[in-house]
């Protein structure tokens, strides 16, 4: 424990020399403007790493399995749907009919909408299956993904821009107005998510054993279901998708933290989440001199890793 509790330490001296070379690197002449910038860029940053540790530590307890995230739930399928259509519609209208902020209302309700439906449709009449939840997710994803592709091809090619900048995530184009309702979300959500981790710690110990401790399982499961979709529906909706993300950072932070107590190993999370976003944004914008987005970064390096972590299983 005491070990553990070091290495949350390191982490955290870790994030904030990171932090604190993104903000101060290079300012130039014009310093005040460049660190105002570069704040709001770090305020969405922290918002999204949050959001997606909490969301991908919750998700793997639940589901008893480390290799998967919300994002296999058909989250970003449906957010990149949502805004196909919406282009789809209106054309080179989009920006006249939905400001970023009722686009950014529309992808959250239709993305916790969607998992209200996915969970009903699995549970109801005492269903009790989460791999089949899983796979209806998935297969839905897919079929979602193939509607959009198809879209996407009859679009008009100049309107297709609109599209494309919503298939990657990006932190140059932050709404500082939206950003601020995120950041409230977040904060409500975690608030009433970290009292829950009592449940999570049970649950890690598997179904069985958690409904024989008194657990309400179908209730309690209802509930990190329902704070999932929101955390994972604010992120998409602020930045983009970022597909491996999730996996990356929970599967490192379990390297690292030889424990069990969600309490310790949410807030490490969030830590390497944010040493990952924030890193990789710095490399992005200093090295790559923005020549790739930084989702391009963060899924090639999730992506290879996934890879390992399956072949480490098959080994197994």
């Amino acid at each position: 424990m005491r070990e553990n509790k070091k290495r949350v330490l390191l982490l955290l001296l870790l994030a904030i020399l990171i932090i604190g070379l993104f903000l101060g690197y290079n300012l130039g002449t014009s310093w005040r403007f460049a660190l105002e910038l570069r704040s709001i860029k770090l305020v969405a940053m922290l918002v999204v790493a949050c959001c997606v540790a909490y969301s991908s530590v919750a998700f793997q307890t639940i589901t008893a399995n480390r290799i998967l995230t919300p994002s296999i739930m058909g989250f970003e399928s449906v957010y990149m749907l949502l805004q196909t259509i919406i282009v789809f519609v209106y054309g080179d209208m989009t920006f006249r009919v939905l400001n970023s902020f009722d686009n950014f209302l529309l992808s959250v309700v239709f993305m916790i909408g969607f998992s209200f439906l996915l969970y009903f449709l699995i549970y109801r009449r005492g269903r009790n299956n989460m791999y089949l939840l899983l796979l209806v997710g998935l297969v839905l994803g897919i079929l979602f993904n193939t509607f959009s592709s198809f879209m996407q091809l009859l679009i008009d090619p100049n309107d297709f821009f609109i599209i494309q900048g919503k298939m990657f995530a990006s932190f140059n184009k932050i709404n500082e107005s939206l950003l601020w309702y995120a950041a409230g979300i977040l904060v409500i959500v975690l608030l009433f998510g970290f009292r829950m981790n009592r449940y999570l710690d049970v649950l890690a110990l598997g179904r069985d054993q958690a409904i024989s401790l008194g657990v309400d399982y179908p209730k309690v499961v209802k509930t990190f279901f329902i704070i999932i979709a929101i955390l994972v529906s604010v992120s998409t909706a602020l930045i983009g998708p970022v597909a491996f993300l999730g996996l990356l950072v929970t599967n490192v932070t379990y390297q690292l933290i030889k424990s069990q107590r969600h309490g310790l190993v949410i807030p490490a999370c969030c830590l390497v989440a944010i040493i990952a976003i924030v890193g990789g944004q710095f490399i992005m914008e200093r090295i790559l001199n923005f020549s790739t987005p930084i989702s391009t970064i963060i899924n090639l390096v999730g992506g290879i890793y996934f890879l390992y972590l399956l072949l480490k299983v098959k080994k197994i």
